[in-house]
C-alpha cells in the first residue's frame, strides 16, 4: 500500500499566542475529522504535525489518520524556520518508503507550512537540507500582515497568504488543506498521480489568496 505522507509544519511562536494558536488547533481538529470521514483519505494519507518556534521539533510522527492523537500545541519562543526545514528534511528521510527495484514506495510527500513571521535562524542552511529530501509538493502559507512571503517564495513556488490570522481566516485555510488531501489521496488512489502543482489542488476560498 503506497501512503500520501502529509506534513504539517506549523508555527508557534510567540506571535501566534491567543486567537490565532487556538485557531490552529481547532483546524487541526476539524482536518483529521473532515479526512477521517474520506475513503480515500482514510485508507491513503498519513499525517505528521512539526512545530516551530525557538526550536523545531516533530509532535505527531507519521501516523495514519485513524490512529491520529491530537497534540498538545502552545505559542511561545522565536521563529526557528531553518530548524524546521532541516527537520523536515530529515523525517521524510527517515519514514517515507523510497521507491526501490522490487517495490514502489510512498507517494511524494505533500508539505503544508504555515508562519506568521520572518524567520529568526538560518533558514537557507535549512532549506539546503530539506532539498536533499524528496518531497513532491510544498505549500507555505503566510498568515497575516507579518507574515513573510518573499522568504516563503524561495522556499516553494506554492505560496498563499492570509490578509488576517484570526479563526475565521486559519480555519478557512485549514479546510482548504483538507480539501487538498482529500483531493491528492484520490488522485493517487486512482489514477496513480502525483500532486505536483496548485492546479492539482482545489482552488483555494476566498480568505486563502495566492501570492503570484
Amino acid at each position: 500500500m503506497r501512503r500520501l505522507p502529509v506534513y504539517l509544519v506549523l508555527d508557534t511562536s510567540g506571535s501566534m499566542s491567543g486567537e490565532p494558536i487556538e485557531a490552529v488547533k481547532n483546524g487541526l481538529q476539524v482536518l483529521v475529522s473532515t479526512l477521517r470521514q474520506d475513503p480515500y483519505a482514510l485508507e491513503t494519507a498519513y499525517l505528521s504535525v512539526l512545530t516551530f518556534d525557538s526550536a523545531a521539533k516533530q509532535i505527531v510522527p507519521l501516523t495514519e489518520l485513524a490512529s491520529f492523537q491530537m497534540p498538545s500545541i502552545t505559542a511561545g519562543g522565536t521563529t526557528a524556520l531553518g530548524d524546521a526545514l532541516a527537520l523536515l528534511g530529515q523525517r521524510i528521510d527517515a519514514e517515507v518508503e523510497k521507491t526501490t527495484a522490487e517495490k514502489k514506495g510512498d507517494w511524494k510527500p505533500l508539505v503544508f507550512l504555515m508562519t506568521d513571521g520572518s524567520p529568526t535562524d538560518d533558514w537557507q542552511r535549512g532549506l539546503a537540507g530539506l532539498r536533499k529530501a524528496k518531497t513532491g509538493m510544498v505549500v507555505a502559507c503566510a498568515a497575516g500582515p507579518s507574515g513573510d512571503s518573499t522568504v516563503l517564495k524561495q522556499i516553494t513556488e506554492v505560496v498563499v497568504q492570509l490578509d488576517t490570522a484570526d479563526s475565521a481566516t486559519i480555519k478557512a485555510f485549514f479546510k482548504w488543506v483538507s480539501a487538498s488531501v482529500s483531493s491528492g489521496s484520490q488522485k493517487a488512489d486512482s489514477g496513480q498521480k502525483e500532486v505536483t502543482g496548485l492546479g492539482d489542488l482545489p482552488p483555494p476560498p476566498p480568505e486563502v489568496n495566492v501570492v503570484m
